[in-house]
C-alpha cells in the first residue's frame, strides 16, 4: 500500500477514535465517573458501577460499550500500522481531549453524594 493511502487510512481511523473518545468523555460526565483515575477504566470494563457518582445505568452501560469499542479500534490500528504508530496517534488524541474535557478527564467532578 502506498504511503499516501496509509496516511489517509490513519487519518480516518484517528478521527473515528477521537469521536469514540469524545463520547467516552461525555458519558463519563453523565455518570460522574473519574475516567482517568487509577483503575477506573478497568472497573468500568468489569461492570463495577460503584465508580459512578450518580446513578445512570443506561449511560454506564454505554460508557462500558464505548470503552470496549475504543480497545477494539486501537487493537486494529496496532495490527495495521504497528504499536508505535498507534501509540503516537492515541497520545495525540488523548492530549486534544484533555484540552477540551479537562474537568472530566482530570477528575475535577463534583464530590460524590455517597
Amino acid at each position: 500500500m502506498s504511503q499516501r493511502k496509509d496516511d489517509a487510512y490513519m487519518a480516518l481511523w484517528a478521527e473515528d477514535l477521537e469521536d469514540i473518545d469524545r463520547e467516552i468523555a461525555r458519558l463519563a460526565l453523565l455518570c460522574q465517573v473519574r475516567i482517568l483515575d487509577s483503575g477506573v477504566i478497568s472497573r468500568v470494563l468489569h461492570r463495577d458501577s460503584s465508580v459512578c457518582g450518580t446513578s445512570n445505568p443506561l449511560a454506564f452501560w454505554k460508557l462500558r460499550d464505548m470503552l470496549m469499542l475504543h480497545l477494539a479500534v486501537r487493537n486494529k490500528w496496532a495490527d495495521s500500522f504497528g504499536q508505535a504508530c498507534a501509540a503516537r496517534i492515541e497520545d495525540d488524541i488523548v492530549e486534544r481531549l484533555r484540552q477540551r474535557f479537562s474537568d472530566v478527564l482530570a477528575g475535577k467532578l463534583p464530590a460524590r453524594g455517597r
